[in-house]
């Protein structure tokens, strides 16, 4: 795996902080902590998620530290993005099983902010990862030429 940049490196410290803002947008959402989402399987999504985007924060900072090697760190990191997104939209739109709190509510402020925030974090995670997955890309291809 292909050691990240100093140029990335220095992405993982507003990755952690969108991290950090989608555990805590999903903290108000559900009503504070422990809060009050229903059915079951909401609530442990919400948690799940809260529960990984601290995570995904601190290791971003930490292999940043470190100049480790951290792909995985921005997948996770990609998908603290895209679930809740992926979320929003089934939510709002089809709805999910026995929850249809917020089916059509596509304006809910908190939402909204939720998918600036979720959007900038997918930017910055994909495009980590298309620049350290192209590096190794490109080596393989040149290495096949000699």
């Amino acid at each position: 795996m292909p050691k990240l940049s100093a140029a990335r490196m220095w992405a993982s410290v507003p990755a952690a902080a969108l991290c950090l803002a989608v555990s805590w947008i999903h903290v108000q959402d559900q009503g504070g902590f422990p809060g009050n989402k229903t059915p079951a399987y909401v609530a442990a999504g919400y948690y799940l998620l809260e529960a990984a985007g601290v995570i995904a924060a601190g290791l971003l900072l930490l292999a940043a530290r470190r100049g480790a090697r951290a792909l995985p760190v921005w997948l996770l990191a990609a998908c603290v993005g895209i679930g809740p997104l992926v979320g929003y939209v089934l939510s709002r739109g089809p709805g999910l099983p026995d929850y249809s709190d917020d089916k059509g509510n596509w304006a809910e402020p908190l939402g909204l902010v939720s998918l600036v925030v979720e959007a900038a974090l997918i930017a910055i995670s994909l495009t980590v990862l298309r620049t350290a997955g192209g590096g190794a890309r490109g080596q393989q291809l040149r290495a096949g030429a000699n």
